[in-house]
């Protein structure tokens, strides 16, 4: 799996995500390339719908190490994000062995929350998109603030 940060581009298509991330000229965003696996697949060979939050799961996870970051530190640290929303929209399937480019940005991160947006392609040709809110809670399970070095505006990236 490959990946890269990229800074957002402009709108491309009419979803939800994409007229959230118009909101947040800054935002960072991180590609990464994934091979259908065969247990990832039902017996025609499509991707099963319930495979694609663990791929987003994936790009916040490549995106938050782009970023410097790393979820086992901010556990030890006893900041846990846990997912409090997630929508998917399925356009068209993915099936075994093709390659896939997930485009994962982090839209907006305020005191308690952090927001991402999804977007799966293959070959130009968008596939599923989605987002996710995490709330930041400490190891007791209480709502705490989002660290620092996460936190984003409208104007600025997360450092």
């Amino acid at each position: 799996m490959l990946g890269r940060t990229l800074s957002c581009p402009g709108p491309r298509r009419r979803t939800t995500a994409r007229k959230i991330l118009a909101e947040f000229k800054n935002c960072m965003t991180h590609e990464l390339e994934l091979r259908v696996r065969y247990r990832e697949c039902d017996p025609m060979g499509v991707v099963h719908h319930t495979v694609y939050p663990t791929w987003f799961e994936m790009g916040r996870t490549e995106l938050l190490r782009s970023m410097g970051g790393c979820y086992r530190d901010l556990e030890a640290a006893g900041i846990f994000l846990v997912v409090v929303k997630l929508e998917v929209q399925y356009r068209q399937p993915a099936r075994y062995d093709e390659v896939l480019t997930l485009e994962t940005s982090l839209v907006r991160s305020t005191r308690a929350k952090i927001e991402h947006a999804y977007s799966l392609q293959r070959d130009g040709v968008l596939l599923a998109t989605g987002e996710t809110t995490l709330a930041c809670l400490d190891a007791t399970g209480h709502v705490r603030e989002v660290p620092g070095s996460l936190v984003t505006t409208g104007d600025a990236p997360a450092t």
